[in-house]
Protein backbone atom coordinates (compact mmCIF):
# COMPACT_ATOMS: atom_id res chain seq x y z
CA UNK A 1 0.00 0.00 0.00
CA UNK A 2 1.33 3.09 -0.76
CA UNK A 3 0.22 6.19 1.48
CA UNK A 4 -1.50 8.93 -0.13
CA UNK A 5 -1.72 7.83 -3.49
CA UNK A 6 -5.55 6.97 -5.11
CA UNK A 7 -5.18 5.82 -8.61
CA UNK A 8 -7.96 6.22 -11.30
CA UNK A 9 -9.13 3.44 -13.26
CA UNK A 10 -6.14 2.21 -15.58
CA UNK A 11 -5.20 -1.07 -17.37
CA UNK A 12 -4.78 -4.58 -16.54
CA UNK A 13 -0.92 -4.00 -14.91
CA UNK A 14 0.47 -3.19 -11.44
CA UNK A 15 3.42 -0.68 -10.79
CA UNK A 16 5.97 -1.15 -7.82
CA UNK A 17 6.01 2.42 -5.73
CA UNK A 18 9.50 4.62 -6.49
CA UNK A 19 9.36 4.47 -1.81
CA UNK A 20 6.67 2.00 -0.60
CA UNK A 21 6.80 2.58 3.12
CA UNK A 22 4.04 0.63 4.77
CA UNK A 23 3.89 -3.23 4.48
CA UNK A 24 1.44 -5.62 4.76
CA UNK A 25 3.49 -8.20 6.66
CA UNK A 26 3.30 -11.24 9.20
CA UNK A 27 1.72 -11.36 12.26
CA UNK A 28 3.01 -9.58 15.49
CA UNK A 29 1.39 -11.13 18.42
CA UNK A 30 0.40 -10.37 21.82
CA UNK A 31 0.07 -13.36 24.76
CA UNK A 32 -2.45 -15.83 23.23
CA UNK A 33 -5.58 -15.86 25.09
CA UNK A 34 -4.91 -19.95 25.61
CA UNK A 35 -1.60 -19.59 27.11
CA UNK A 36 0.28 -21.21 24.41
CA UNK A 37 3.88 -21.02 24.35
CA UNK A 38 5.67 -18.27 22.05
CA UNK A 39 7.63 -19.63 19.34
CA UNK A 40 10.11 -16.14 20.13
CA UNK A 41 9.02 -12.36 20.91
CA UNK A 42 8.33 -10.36 18.14
CA UNK A 43 7.72 -9.01 14.71
CA UNK A 44 6.22 -12.03 13.21
CA UNK A 45 5.32 -14.68 15.29
CA UNK A 46 2.59 -16.42 16.39
CA UNK A 47 1.42 -18.53 19.16
CA UNK A 48 1.66 -22.18 18.80
CA UNK A 49 -1.41 -23.82 18.74
CA UNK A 50 -1.27 -27.41 19.80
CA UNK A 51 -2.79 -29.83 18.52
CA UNK A 52 -6.39 -30.99 19.91
CA UNK A 53 -7.15 -27.00 20.75
CA UNK A 54 -10.27 -26.24 17.87
CA UNK A 55 -11.53 -22.91 17.27
CA UNK A 56 -8.58 -21.39 19.25
CA UNK A 57 -8.83 -17.99 20.16
CA UNK A 58 -5.59 -15.68 19.86
CA UNK A 59 -4.82 -11.30 20.18
CA UNK A 60 -2.19 -9.32 18.01
CA UNK A 61 -1.18 -5.58 17.42
CA UNK A 62 -1.77 -5.71 13.95
CA UNK A 63 -3.67 -8.56 12.50
CA UNK A 64 -7.84 -9.63 12.98
CA UNK A 65 -9.60 -12.13 11.55
CA UNK A 66 -9.62 -15.84 11.04
CA UNK A 67 -6.45 -17.79 9.83
CA UNK A 68 -5.85 -21.76 9.22
CA UNK A 69 -2.72 -23.34 10.28
CA UNK A 70 -1.40 -26.48 11.20
CA UNK A 71 -0.87 -27.79 7.29
CA UNK A 72 -0.26 -26.91 4.38
CA UNK A 73 -2.38 -24.68 1.92
CA UNK A 74 -2.57 -24.15 -1.90
CA UNK A 75 -5.19 -21.46 -1.90
CA UNK A 76 -7.25 -18.84 -0.07
CA UNK A 77 -10.03 -16.72 -1.32
CA UNK A 78 -13.11 -14.39 0.13
CA UNK A 79 -15.61 -11.31 -0.85
CA UNK A 80 -16.33 -8.18 1.38
CA UNK A 81 -18.22 -5.02 0.82
CA UNK A 82 -15.13 -2.14 0.70
CA UNK A 83 -15.71 -0.53 4.23
CA UNK A 84 -15.51 3.78 4.32
CA UNK A 85 -13.10 5.28 6.75
CA UNK A 86 -13.92 8.14 8.92
CA UNK A 87 -11.34 10.95 9.01
CA UNK A 88 -10.58 13.21 11.76
CA UNK A 89 -7.47 15.54 12.10
CA UNK A 90 -4.22 15.82 9.87
CA UNK A 91 -2.86 12.21 11.42
CA UNK A 92 -2.21 9.12 8.66
CA UNK A 93 -4.36 6.08 9.77
CA UNK A 94 -4.80 3.03 7.77
CA UNK A 95 -6.97 -0.56 7.86
CA UNK A 96 -6.19 -2.93 5.05
CA UNK A 97 -8.17 -6.17 4.14
CA UNK A 98 -6.71 -8.58 2.72
CA UNK A 99 -6.49 -12.85 1.89
CA UNK A 100 -3.11 -14.78 2.31
CA UNK A 101 -1.19 -17.60 2.55
CA UNK A 102 1.70 -17.72 5.05
CA UNK A 103 2.23 -15.13 7.99
CA UNK A 104 0.54 -16.28 10.55
CA UNK A 105 3.87 -18.88 11.52
CA UNK A 106 6.29 -17.60 8.82
CA UNK A 107 8.37 -15.16 8.20
CA UNK A 108 6.61 -14.12 4.33
CA UNK A 109 3.01 -13.59 3.18
CA UNK A 110 1.43 -13.92 -0.37
CA UNK A 111 -1.45 -11.73 -0.35
CA UNK A 112 -3.68 -9.07 -1.96
CA UNK A 113 -6.52 -6.89 -0.73
CA UNK A 114 -7.43 -3.39 -0.37
CA UNK A 115 -6.71 -0.23 1.87
CA UNK A 116 -9.27 1.97 3.14
CA UNK A 117 -6.57 4.96 4.73
CA UNK A 118 -6.87 8.59 5.98
CA UNK A 119 -4.11 11.02 4.32
CA UNK A 120 -4.09 14.62 5.36
CA UNK A 121 -7.76 14.18 6.87
CA UNK A 122 -8.98 12.61 3.83
CA UNK A 123 -10.48 8.94 2.86
CA UNK A 124 -7.58 7.21 0.50
CA UNK A 125 -8.66 3.82 -1.29
CA UNK A 126 -7.00 1.49 -3.14
CA UNK A 127 -6.27 -2.31 -3.96
CA UNK A 128 -3.27 -4.18 -4.34
CA UNK A 129 -0.70 -6.95 -3.93
CA UNK A 130 2.36 -8.17 -1.67
CA UNK A 131 4.83 -10.90 -1.93
CA UNK A 132 6.28 -10.01 1.54
CA UNK A 133 8.96 -9.34 2.36
CA UNK A 134 9.21 -7.64 -0.94
CA UNK A 135 7.46 -4.38 -1.22
CA UNK A 136 3.82 -3.87 -2.29
CA UNK A 137 2.65 -3.31 -5.23
CA UNK A 138 -0.96 -0.83 -6.16
CA UNK A 139 -3.10 -1.82 -8.60
CA UNK A 140 -4.28 1.41 -10.99
CA UNK A 141 -7.84 0.89 -10.58
CA UNK A 142 -10.66 2.99 -8.45
CA UNK A 143 -11.60 1.65 -5.32
CA UNK A 144 -14.87 3.24 -3.95
CA UNK A 145 -16.63 2.40 -0.18
CA UNK A 146 -19.52 0.08 -0.79
CA UNK A 147 -18.08 -1.67 -3.89
CA UNK A 148 -18.18 -5.51 -3.96
CA UNK A 149 -14.72 -6.58 -4.03
CA UNK A 150 -13.37 -10.60 -4.08
CA UNK A 151 -9.50 -11.92 -3.87
CA UNK A 152 -7.68 -14.83 -4.09
CA UNK A 153 -3.97 -16.20 -3.84
CA UNK A 154 -3.45 -19.95 -5.24
CA UNK A 155 -0.34 -21.66 -5.02
CA UNK A 156 0.71 -23.00 -8.44
CA UNK A 157 3.85 -25.30 -7.03
CA UNK A 158 7.17 -24.66 -7.22
CA UNK A 159 8.15 -20.90 -6.41
CA UNK A 160 4.42 -19.99 -8.56
CA UNK A 161 1.74 -17.73 -7.15
CA UNK A 162 -1.59 -16.31 -9.15
CA UNK A 163 -3.06 -13.49 -7.32
CA UNK A 164 -6.34 -12.10 -8.12
CA UNK A 165 -8.95 -9.43 -7.32
CA UNK A 166 -11.90 -7.59 -8.64
CA UNK A 167 -14.01 -4.80 -8.13
CA UNK A 168 -18.04 -6.21 -10.08
CA UNK A 169 -19.13 -2.40 -8.72
CA UNK A 170 -16.56 -0.62 -10.52
CA UNK A 171 -15.87 -3.57 -13.52
CA UNK A 172 -12.34 -4.29 -13.03
CA UNK A 173 -10.63 -7.34 -12.86
CA UNK A 174 -6.71 -8.12 -11.71
CA UNK A 175 -4.75 -10.77 -11.96
CA UNK A 176 -1.06 -11.13 -11.41
CA UNK A 177 1.64 -14.35 -11.45
CA UNK A 178 4.37 -13.87 -8.62
CA UNK A 179 7.50 -16.00 -7.46
CA UNK A 180 8.58 -16.74 -3.88
CA UNK A 181 11.31 -19.30 -3.51
CA UNK A 182 10.87 -21.14 -0.27
CA UNK A 183 7.51 -20.00 1.28
CA UNK A 184 6.51 -22.55 3.48
CA UNK A 185 2.60 -22.19 2.66
CA UNK A 186 2.19 -22.88 6.22
CA UNK A 187 -1.41 -20.83 6.92
CA UNK A 188 -4.21 -19.40 4.87
CA UNK A 189 -6.35 -16.26 6.30
CA UNK A 190 -8.81 -13.67 5.85
CA UNK A 191 -7.75 -10.88 7.39
CA UNK A 192 -8.37 -6.79 8.70
CA UNK A 193 -5.06 -5.13 9.96
CA UNK A 194 -3.34 -2.28 10.96
CA UNK A 195 -0.50 -1.91 8.25
CA UNK A 196 3.22 -2.19 9.85
CA UNK A 197 6.26 0.16 8.93
CA UNK A 198 9.11 -2.68 10.15
CA UNK A 199 11.29 1.51 10.10
CA UNK A 200 9.01 2.80 12.96
CA UNK A 201 8.98 -0.92 14.74
CA UNK A 202 5.52 -1.27 15.03
CA UNK A 203 2.15 -1.19 13.54
CA UNK A 204 0.63 2.09 12.43
CA UNK A 205 -2.47 3.60 13.51
CA UNK A 206 -5.31 1.63 12.37
CA UNK A 207 -8.07 4.12 10.81
CA UNK A 208 -11.87 3.71 12.20
CA UNK A 209 -13.26 1.65 9.04
CA UNK A 210 -17.02 1.38 9.13
CA UNK A 211 -18.47 -2.45 9.92
CA UNK A 212 -16.89 -5.10 7.73
CA UNK A 213 -18.21 -8.21 6.49
CA UNK A 214 -16.31 -10.93 4.73
CA UNK A 215 -18.34 -13.81 2.92
CA UNK A 216 -17.65 -16.96 0.80
CA UNK A 217 -14.36 -17.25 3.12
CA UNK A 218 -12.20 -20.43 1.71
CA UNK A 219 -9.22 -22.64 2.08
CA UNK A 220 -8.40 -25.30 -0.70
CA UNK A 221 -11.80 -24.62 -2.00
CA UNK A 222 -13.77 -25.41 1.17
CA UNK A 223 -14.97 -23.20 3.81
CA UNK A 224 -12.02 -21.87 6.37
CA UNK A 225 -14.28 -23.37 9.04
CA UNK A 226 -13.37 -26.77 8.22
CA UNK A 227 -9.96 -26.43 9.17
CA UNK A 228 -10.79 -24.87 12.85
CA UNK A 229 -9.22 -21.40 12.09
CA UNK A 230 -8.01 -19.33 15.22
CA UNK A 231 -10.15 -16.30 15.78
CA UNK A 232 -7.65 -13.68 15.92
CA UNK A 233 -8.44 -9.83 18.17
CA UNK A 234 -6.31 -6.78 16.86
CA UNK A 235 -5.57 -5.20 20.70
CA UNK A 236 -3.43 -2.09 21.52
CA UNK A 237 -2.05 -1.56 24.73
CA UNK A 238 -5.19 -0.01 26.37
CA UNK A 239 -7.55 -2.48 24.79
CA UNK A 240 -8.91 -4.10 21.84
CA UNK A 241 -8.58 -2.38 18.55
CA UNK A 242 -11.64 -4.06 17.21
CA UNK A 243 -14.18 -6.98 17.88
CA UNK A 244 -14.21 -9.98 15.51
CA UNK A 245 -18.04 -11.74 15.05
CA UNK A 246 -18.00 -15.77 14.82
CA UNK A 247 -17.98 -17.54 12.25
CA UNK A 248 -21.39 -18.18 10.17
CA UNK A 249 -22.11 -20.99 7.81
CA UNK A 250 -18.16 -21.38 7.96
CA UNK A 251 -17.52 -18.82 5.88
CA UNK A 252 -18.71 -15.33 7.04
CA UNK A 253 -17.90 -12.95 9.49
CA UNK A 254 -17.81 -9.16 10.58
CA UNK A 255 -14.74 -7.18 11.87
CA UNK A 256 -15.90 -4.18 13.72
CA UNK A 257 -13.63 -1.11 14.40
CA UNK A 258 -13.71 0.37 18.11
CA UNK A 259 -10.80 2.04 18.99
CA UNK A 260 -6.80 3.21 17.56
CA UNK A 261 -5.45 2.22 20.49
Amino acid sequence: MVVGSLAAAGPATASAAATPSVHHGTVSSHLPLFGHPMIRAGHGTQPLIRGGVHNASTTSSNWSGYAASGGTYTSVSASWTQPSVTCSGSKAQYSAFWVGLDGYSSQSVEQDGTEADCSGGSPVYDAWYEMYPSAPVNFPNTVRPGDHMSASVTYNGGSSYTLKISDSTEGWNQSTNQSLSGAPNSSAEVIVEAPCCTVLGGPLQLAHFSPTSFTSSTVDGSAIGNFNPTEITMVGNNGDKDSISALSGGTNFTATWLASK
